[in-house]
């Protein structure tokens, strides 16, 4: 059975929004071979994210198969916000991380924090000393910056290629730090269309047993149609979700049976793409 440390919910219900819907969410994933999950949630403001977590936290109650919380934000570069609500986000000032931190409870297990912001390097070494899995994403850090968060006890990358400066000659960015760096690992959302498979195989060869597949679904990872994530209206066609009126990619409706699918059509050995969905998540998240 699988893990899933990013997914913002499924079914047509988003992670946060009620109980019983939050539980359909699960429910909906487990149809499709995923035992447990980090419900995500986006940039909102923090009472909206509190609310939230109070609601996660009385699902975790009633199904153990709900890990924590993923806090995809509100830590994000507003130039790689993706289908964030810019006016969500904030900067990692002291106050602001001690307000998350003890409207949390404890429940947070991974949060998505933008290196390059004022206080971030200190915000990363705040949640680290807190048993938090931090995650450099959305972010228009180099690699020196992305190298200094990982000093500071970074681990993860969120959804590798997406929302981030690429790889390039003079300047690798935050994956290629994370490529150099075995401390790292690396998300990546292999639906085929967030990052191409010829590309899903290439990092799993660089980075062998530090490559996790997330699914980073929606709500819609059930039908076509109009969505609401964040408070911003999402567009599904064919599977793909796009900010209504933009072609920005607003999560997915993958399922990780697909996901596996997907890096086994690329070329990736199914026992790795297994792993990744598995054993790997679980050691991200200090699990056995």
């Amino acid at each position: 059975m699988y893990t899933d440390i990013h997914c913002h919910g499924g079914g047509g219900h988003a992670f946060g929004d009620t109980v019983e819907g939050t539980l359909a969410a699960l429910g909906a994933h487990r149809a499709h071979g995923t035992s447990r999950v980090v419900a995500s949630l986006v940039s909102e403001r923090l009472d909206r994210t509190a609310r939230a977590m109070s609601v996660i936290r009385e699902a975790m109650a009633a199904d153990e198969g709900i890990l924590g919380v993923h806090l995809e934000g509100p830590f994000l570069s507003p130039a790689r916000k993706g289908a964030h609500d810019p006016a969500a986000l904030a900067i990692p000032t002291s106050d602001a991380v001690e307000a998350l931190l003890d409207a949390a409870q404890g429940m947070i297990r991974q949060i998505t924090i933008a290196p390059e912001l004022p206080h971030a390097f200190d915000a990363i070494s705040r949640f680290v000393d807190a048993g938090v899995v931090v995650a450099v994403g959305h972010t228009e850090a180099d690699v020196a910056m992305a190298r200094e968060a990982f000093d500071r006890g970074a681990s993860l990358v969120t959804h590798s290629f997406n929302a981030m400066r690429g790889i390039s000659g003079r300047e690798p960015g935050p994956v290629g730090a994370a490529l150099n760096d075995e401390r790292v690992t690396l998300e990546v959302i292999a639906d085929g269309i967030h990052v191409d498979p010829a590309l899903i195989a290439m990092l799993f060869r660089a980075a062998p047993g530090r490559v996790v597949l997330v699914t980073d679904a929606m709500a819609a990872a059930a039908a076509d149609g109009r969505y609401v994530l964040g408070g911003l209206d999402v567009d599904v066609t064919n599977g793909r979700a796009v900010i209504a009126g933009t072609e920005t990619l607003a999560g997915s409706t993958l399922t990780m049976d697909r996901a596996i699918e997907v890096c086994v059509a690329a070329g990736v050995p199914a026992d790795r793409a297994r792993a990744a969905a598995t054993t790997i998540p679980a050691k991200v998240l200090g699990l056995n």
